[in-house]
């Protein structure tokens, strides 16, 4: 799968009061890595990127699975594009970090020794910044995100949709 990863610092600031990063807090964490990567994948200097032609976020969903406690070793925020249609796309997120990073905590890591704190998934739609009004991807858009096709998020409560459907 053709994901990014964007390593992103965790601040003091970021916690709350249970000690952990703050349910908000992940969505700027999504944020950042979303920005980087637009700048990845569509080139800083380019005038078409999206990030320069004007983008807003229609829609966010995050799935929470453990406690992301404060650590000074960045987290690293894996995105993907996971849909894309006429004028927006989806962008699939994994917000994760290295085992031996965390907090010990008792948390299993995968195989490869990442604990994923949580998934989640935007829907991006591109704006014409002169009419404020959504437009199509132009052909070039739309090749680039082909390029960068992923899987869609595997979401708990998807899987539990899918699951009732037989």
């Amino acid at each position: 799968m053709p994901a990014r990863e964007v390593p992103v610092p965790l601040r003091w600031s970021d916690m709350d009061a249970y000690g952990h990063v703050n349910n908000v807090q992940h969505l700027r964490l999504l944020e950042e890595a979303r920005i980087s990567a637009f700048r990845t994948w569509s080139g800083e200097a380019t005038s078409d990127s999206p990030v320069r032609s004007g983008t807003i976020v229609a829609r966010n969903e995050v799935e929470y699975l453990v406690p992301l406690k404060f650590q000074h070793e960045p987290v690293t925020v894996r995105l993907w594009i996971s849909r894309h249609s006429g004028a927006s796309f989806d962008l699939g997120y994994e917000v994760r970090g290295r085992a031996q990073d965390a907090p010990d905590d008792g948390l299993r890591a995968d195989a490869e020794g990442w604990v994923v704190y949580a998934r989640a998934e935007s829907t991006v739609v591109l704006v014409d910044l002169d009419t404020g009004r959504p437009r199509r991807l132009t052909p070039a858009e739309s090749e680039m995100f082909a390029a960068l096709d992923g899987p869609p998020v595997e979401l708990r409560r998807r899987a539990r949709e899918r699951a009732a459907r037989g």
